[in-house]
């Protein structure tokens, strides 16, 4: 009977550490997932006012010391629903630091060729 109770003990005991390591992982891949969002937020949020600033034919660098650096895990998703990129043109993607309209939020692209600004475009998210 005792070792009986011995081994319920020591089977509740390794269930109750399995369970705090499962918690404990998933409080750290929550902080992680925090963080990444919160570090591509700030690689990729543009003032509308910064968009509107900026005009074809500005020199790249001078546009690009505008803005962040737009390289994040969610740039192909920016890329979706954008019309297409101008032939032999890099581009870049950032979303609007301002509120959502309908629901979307705003996509700006900016895209160089030649060391200009070739092209700027706006689109709603999809």
């Amino acid at each position: 009977m005792e070792e009986r109770a011995v081994a319920q003990r020591k089977g509740c005991l390794i269930g109750c550490g399995v369970g705090l390591v499962a918690l404990v992982g998933i409080i750290v891949a929550l902080f992680f997932g925090v963080g990444a969002i919160v570090d591509a937020a700030d690689k990729t949020l543009v003032d509308p006012a910064v968009y509107e600033a900026v005009k074809t034919g500005d020199a790249e660098s001078e546009v690009r010391g505008k803005l962040p650096t737009g390289e994040t895990f969610i740039k192909s998703a920016l890329k979706d629903g954008g019309p297409a990129e101008p032939a032999g043109a890099t581009c870049s993607w950032y979303i609007s630091s301002a509120d959502p309209k309908g629901g979307k939020e705003t996509v700006f692209r900016f895209c160089y060729k030649d060391g200009k600004l070739a092209e700027k475009v706006q689109y709603a998210m999809q």
